[in-house]
């Protein structure tokens, strides 16, 4: 089936909005908001406005102010997460290279004895070379201008410029358990595997925030690996069943955080964001009912 449709005005995407239901107390301010944010941007938002999906008419009482409002929650929601993402990021970034090359020296990550899949390693090897290779820190060019032999400058230099989904592929893919034992333990993690799937779940997370994509009410791809048992530090009694949401995340993301900041303020930053914007609901993001309650989010 061929495409037909063709580029709308700003003034038609108005009233095709207004067709289908979504009222437009100020159609200048609406319309500034569809040329600044984008049409199909804010569609992201508006869906849950949505009586039928299928043909886009929205519920009654539904304003372009409402879709809005859930958009600027989302997009200040972005921006905690993402600040608690970099120093999470920063820390295993350099856990990783100083347990990793205290154990198997400064080039480990170009020893494919040390990884358990040839092809990962492979792939894991050519990301890194672009990433080097478009590095524009003094670091790299300073090294490169000195050195020649190997081919890469050592993981302490390397590793600064991979990206966290690289960092993520290379640990899961590292053959040594006992090393990757070293790393989780610094964080109060009892095992690696948990912090393997925290990595990989959060590199999309991360993702999300650095590619402005919606937050909120995400479905991701992956759902990370969850104690059910005693945690060294503040855990969550009650296993989420939306697996898949934004709450399990974010309880990884907070414990972690916790075992690098203990006096982060990330959990009041997000009730004041929830008391900000009163019409979200909590369940939209796999969040249960009582989720207050528990030790994680006290």
């Amino acid at each position: 089936m061929n495409y037909t449709k063709q580029a709308t005005t700003l003034a038609q995407q108005i009233q095709t909005l207004k067709q289908r239901g979504l009222i437009m107390n100020n159609e200048a301010a609406a319309e500034h908001l569809l040329g600044s944010i984008g049409y199909f941007r804010l569609a992201q938002y508006w869906r849950v406005f949505e009586s039928d999906k299928a043909n886009h008419v929205f519920k009654p009482n539904s304003t372009i102010e409402k879709v809005y409002s859930l958009y600027c929650f989302d997009k200040e929601l972005k921006m905690l997460v993402f600040s608690a993402l970099q120093t999470v990021e920063v820390a295993m970034r350099a856990k990783v290279i100083y347990h990793f090359s205290m154990q198997h020296g400064p080039f480990w990550f170009m020893d494919d004895t040390l990884a358990d899949k040839k092809s990962l390693f492979d792939d894991n090897m050519a990301n890194l070379q672009k990433e080097v290779k478009r590095s524009y820190e003094d670091f790299i060019k300073e090294h490169y201008e000195k050195y020649d032999v190997p081919s890469m400058p050592p993981a302490w230099k390397t590793l600064e410029v991979a990206s966290f989904g690289t960092l993520s592929k290379l640990f899961s893919n590292f053959n040594d358990p006992a090393v990757k034992k070293l790393v989780s333990e610094d964080f109060d993690i009892p095992a690696y595997k948990f912090l393997r799937s925290w990595m990989k779940c959060l590199t999309v997370v991360r993702n999300c925030c650095a590619h402005h994509a919606r937050l909120w009410n995400q479905r991701f791809p992956f759902a990370p690996k969850l104690p059910n048992k005693h945690m060294p530090s503040a855990w969550i009694n009650q296993q989420p069943t939306a697996t898949k949401s934004l709450y399990p995340h974010l309880c990884c993301l907070i414990y972690w955080l916790n075992s690098i900041k203990p006096d982060n303020s990330f959990v009041a930053d997000f009730k004041q964001l929830l008391a900000k914007y009163p019409n979200i609901d909590p369940k939209a993001m796999g969040f249960p009912i009582d989720w207050q309650n528990e030790p994680l989010w006290k």
